[in-house]
């Protein structure tokens, strides 16, 4: 088990005598076995075009070597030197407005550049070179937090390409795109532009949208492959990875993971002290169960904070408890690494308040440093955990192209859709029962045998159906599996066309109803939804479906379509399929699928009442389990087992081991 975080040894080059050797010392105490160096480092490694000053590093890599320290060694395309945007001005972005960025920030570069591409291929090849053999070298840490876009000259040419290759011809281009509409056909190639903030244009043709958005990330995984090229070459079995952000909008993370060997991600849930760390704790579970699913094997926890985050709106400090539970909380959902931005903080810069284990006090007497040091000591109990699975027989979408469609659409709530935290409200009523999840992408589905491992698929306003996914959302039910889906279903293809028929299109047959109507809500409006003796609160979207082949459940209370189909199942061969027309609260959502995970009998982590804020999670090899039982809440809770109560204290983490049953 890796537990360390990002060092920055570059920042300390006047008193690195000192300051490195006690770096070594404060590491060793602390428990830290991995440091994550050079990732911001070019202006150091290569202060002038083509001179390379790599003294440096080569001593701490010695240190690292010799302290039992492995490197997570990155490439530093992050952030490139001062010398090569003022000689090569080519290599800066230029923005959707069309103005060009000068030197500064980070991530402020092209990546078509030739230039750009030149000088990323040199220095990675030189560090393979040279390191490539170095016993500390465990892991390439390739860039940081891939994000952004730009919009020059040679990306526009290289996103016709793009297009021409995928459509074929103008003519298939205009038709997926709907360009007839506000006459907006296209007649030449070279006519076809980026999506622009100077004018609306470009914005309302949303295959357009939809596509540049797919390029952008071709592009990240086109550029990751030209920064990997030499460092697979010369260490083909080190992995290399790229820090990923959770549910970042710029990149369709399950097409990028592609061509990770490991996935890695950085995160920064922001814990209040109060009865809102369980909604935080769900949210963070959700983002780790995602990274875990984008490759279906255990992830690197590459960045989270040891106390305070000083980029959030108001840093506030870990509550006592807190540090560990969201370190233990990574690794129940499937971390083999608990690592942290950063190790030492530094002395200028933006960043120099942020949390680190080593404060500016410079030794071992913070409280941050003894939580980081408790959290170390922990893992050197879990090595048994590495590399062990995380079974789950549920399934949750989330899908970014759908997501990227969601956002352009222009009815129901315009920008406040609000799918993220729709698909995570579903995925809340799996955690608090302590249902292990995966979570997944549409595409996925159309696999053959993809949906073989799982029991239930929960789909929440998947209103982007791509090819082949509603047929093998079909066959699932078919042979027996539960398929949940939402208001705002099947409304478009692939290319953001809305479907002819009727919605929720191809998926008409498998849900049993006609979704005639939506009905966006204000937002002091509220109907409500009348289930199983109960009246449950309706708000933001309810749709007006007729019940086909499905049967009714639960009915709308008011309004005008009072009375109307609001819940239904349709029974289908072997299997059933829900749909859930009107957007609910916690207290609908969670007496539900508390039903659903009885009556389909999937597996839970515990078998036990588990109390508000609690949970568990489970990591196995197949014959021995390790639950992970937490307690988000700022107050002490109590699990009832059968041998016994397991008490928790606030933020409380327990670990019970047992045979696999």
């Amino acid at each position: 088990m890796l537990h360390g975080g990002d060092y920055n040894p570059d920042q300390w080059l006047s008193t690195k005598d000192t300051t490195w050797k006690e770096d070594m010392r404060l590491a060793r105490l602390a428990g830290v076995n991995t440091l994550s160096v050079g990732i911001f480092a070019w202006a150091a490694l290569e202060p002038e075009e083509g001179r390379y000053e790599f003294g440096w590093l080569d001593e701490i890599m010695d240190l690292m070597g010799e302290n039992g320290i492995t490197a997570v060694l990155a490439t530093p395309s992050g952030a490139r030197p001062g010398w090569m945007s003022h000689r090569y001005p080519e290599v800066l972005r230029v923005n959707a407005d069309r103005t060009k960025n000068r030197h500064g920030g980070r991530h402020n570069h092209c990546l078509t550049s030739p230039v750009y591409r030149e000088k990323t291929l040199a220095i990675n090849t030189a560090l393979a070179e040279r390191y490539g053999a170095h016993p500390a070298l465990g892991v390439w840490h390739i860039s940081n937090e891939y994000g952004g876009e730009c919009h020059c000259d040679l990306c526009q040419d290289r996103f016709r390409a793009f297009l021409q290759d995928k459509y074929g011809d103008l003519a298939t281009l205009n038709e997926e795109w709907w360009t007839a509409f506000w006459s907006k056909t296209y007649t030449d190639w070279s006519h076809i532009e980026s999506p622009s903030t100077h004018w609306r244009g470009e914005q309302d043709i949303h295959g357009l949208h939809l596509d540049w958005m797919r390029f952008t990330t071709e592009q990240f995984v086109d550029f990751y492959l030209h920064e990997t090229a030499p460092l697979k070459a010369a260490t083909p079995d080190v992995p290399c990875t790229t820090n990923l952000m959770g549910t970042y909008p710029g990149i369709d993370y399950f097409r990028l993971a592609q061509v990770l060997d490991v996935v890695s991600w950085d995160s920064y849930p922001q814990w209040s002290g109060t009865e809102r760390d369980i909604r935080t704790g769900a949210e963070a579970a959700f983002h780790h169960d995602l990274t875990r699913s984008l490759k279906g094997k255990p992830f690197m926890l590459m960045e989270s904070s040891p106390s305070a985050t000083n980029w959030r709106p108001v840093a506030k400090l870990h509550r006592p408890g807190v540090h560990l539970l969201q370190s233990l909380q990574a690794v129940a959902h499937g971390a083999d690494t608990v690592q942290y931005f950063q190790f030492r903080k530094g002395r200028g810069g933006s960043e120099k308040f942020h949390g680190a284990i080593v404060d500016h006090e410079g030794t071992e007497r913070t409280r941050v440093f003894r939580d980081v040091a408790e959290v170390g000591a922990r893992l050197k109990e879990l090595d048994a955990v590495v590399g062990t699975d995380t079974p789950a027989e549920v399934a949750v979408v989330f899908d970014w192209h759908n997501r990227w469609a969601l956002d352009d659409m222009k009815g129901l709530l315009q920008d406040k859709t609000a799918y993220h935290r729709t698909v995570v409200d579903h995925y809340r009523a799996f955690w608090e029962q302590g249902v292990p999840a995966d979570v997944v992408d549409s595409s996925l589905i159309a696999e053959p045998g993809f949906l073989d491992r799982y029991k239930v698929l929960v789909a929440p306003m998947l209103y982007m159906l791509r090819p082949g996914v509603a047929a093998a959302v079909d066959a699932f039910v078919q042979r027996g599996g539960t398929f949940v889906a939402s208001y705002a279903t099947g409304y478009v293809d692939e290319n953001d066309k809305a479907f002819t028929g009727g919605f929720p299109g191809p998926l008409r047959d498998t849900l049993g109803v006609w979704c005639e109507e939506i009905d966006a809500l204000y937002e002091d409006d509220r109907n409500s939804v009348e289930w199983d003796g109960a009246s449950y609160p309706a708000f933001d979207l309810c749709e007006l479906v007729h019940a086909e082949t499905a049967e009714v459940l639960g009915v709308y209370g008011a309004d005008f379509y009072q009375g109307r189909p609001a819940l239904t199942v349709n029974a289908r061969g072997e299997g059933q399929a829900y749909f859930i027309a009107a957007r609910t609260g916690d207290d609908f959502l969670g007496d539900f699928y508390r039903g659903l995970v009885a009556s389909t009998g999937v597996e839970r982590a515990l078998d036990a009442d588990l109390p508000d804020g609690v949970t568990a999670q489970v990591r196995t090899d197949g014959t021995r389990d390790h639950v992970f039982v937490q307690n988000y809440g700022p107050a002490p809770a109590t699990v009832a087992l059968a041998d016994g109560p397991l008490e928790l204290a606030p933020y409380g983490t327990a670990i019970v081991e047992r045979a696999r049953s």
